[in-house]
């Protein structure tokens, strides 16, 4: 497969006139040359954190707080999953992939309710499908051993120290959730030595320095804290100590498009335009341990191509800005997943 246009080349989404090639999955060549074409090429997004589950329950609880709407075990949409069948659930998880992948996503990690049952059905979800979930089962360490890792909901809500120790003999990922009401659970998630951190809202300098010295890398919700009233992560801040990717968090709070997240981030936050694609592309991917996200050569041939010439791209100045803050669904010419 050979695609022409404008490619956002390497780690620094260089703008070049010319071609991918890809074969076998795998990009084997990225040639600058002139190009009567008005496309765009992107990496694929990795989308670093996801509730799909709750895809059964779009824009329920208008008006409830962040406990009242999410909180295990009793907040709404654990209430609602309850009441759900096995195949509503599979169904509108499965409704919620195919959207991601038709808008250019090429994984995304997932905290997945439900214990092992849960992996399986969002498995079954995503049969057939070109996009790769990462999933991080919870409640259970059967859960974590069923999947790709465990995804804690918070050191507020238990002692994850069991689950932490048995991710970690597995090798596989944990992550949890830290300082989205509050900075109370910040300190406590550091403590378990997490493979990734979601939100940090509430950082405070203290936590800032803990994370530039760990290393550990932060997934940031700018729209579902805003939906969730909670407060804006400090996105610049975490971005000068260490590695931030982008997630759309649960579906019953926003939609999982990644060109929403990266405009919310590129307009809340001073980061570059760049540094806020790398967070929706690369970033997510090292935090999976994937490694796509860049196109260059010897990379998985996963891209997004986007009509430069849409009514909504045609006259950009400057392209990455425009992919960051103006893209959406509508210009979407082709995915290759």
């Amino acid at each position: 497969m050979i695609v022409e246009g404008t490619v956002l080349r390497g780690p620094e989404f260089e703008p070049v006139a010319g071609r991918v090639v890809v074969e076998d999955g795998e990009i084997t060549a990225v040639e600058e040359a002139s190009v009567d074409s008005s496309k765009v090429v992107v990496p694929a997004f990795v989308n670093a954190h996801t509730h799909i589950g709750d895809s059964i329950a779009k824009e329920a609880g208008g008006g409830l707080s962040l406990d009242e709407l999410v909180a295990p075990p009793d907040g709404l949409k654990h209430r609602l999953l309850r009441q759900a069948d096995r195949e509503e659930k599979v169904e509108a998880m499965r409704r919620s992939a195919r959207f991601m992948q038709r808008t250019g996503t090429a994984s995304f990690l997932e905290f997945r309710e439900g214990g092992v049952e849960g992996v399986y059905a969002l498995r079954e979800a995503v049969e057939g499908l070109d996009i790769d979930p990462v999933i991080l089962g919870r409640e259970t360490v059967d859960a974590m051993a069923a999947s790709e890792g465990f995804g804690a909901s918070g050191a507020r809500d238990a002692d994850f120290s069991r689950e932490r120790t048995a991710t970690a003999r597995e090798g596989k990922l944990f992550g949890i959730h830290a300082g989205e009401r509050d900075a109370a659970d910040v300190n406590p998630a550091l403590d378990l030595d997490p493979d990734f951190l979601v939100h940090m809202v509430h950082a405070e300098p203290l936590h800032l320095d803990r994370v530039e010295d760990s290393g550990v890398p932060v997934v940031v919700c700018p729209r579902s804290n805003l939906v969730t009233d909670v407060g804006v992560p400090p996105i610049a801040e975490l971005v000068e100590r260490t590695t931030v990717a982008l997630g759309t968090d649960n579906v019953m709070l926003d939609s999982p498009s990644m060109f929403r997240e990266m405009e919310f981030a590129a307009k809340l936050a001073d980061v570059s335009a760049r540094e806020v694609l790398r967070m929706a592309t690369h970033n997510g991917a090292k935090i999976a341990g994937l490694d796509c996200g860049v196109i260059e050569e010897g990379r998985p041939g996963k891209l997004l191509v986007l009509d430069g010439d849409s009514d909504n791209l045609a006259g950009a100045q400057d392209v990455v800005r425009a992919v960051v803050r103006r893209a959406g669904a509508g210009d979407v010419a082709d995915v290759v997943l």
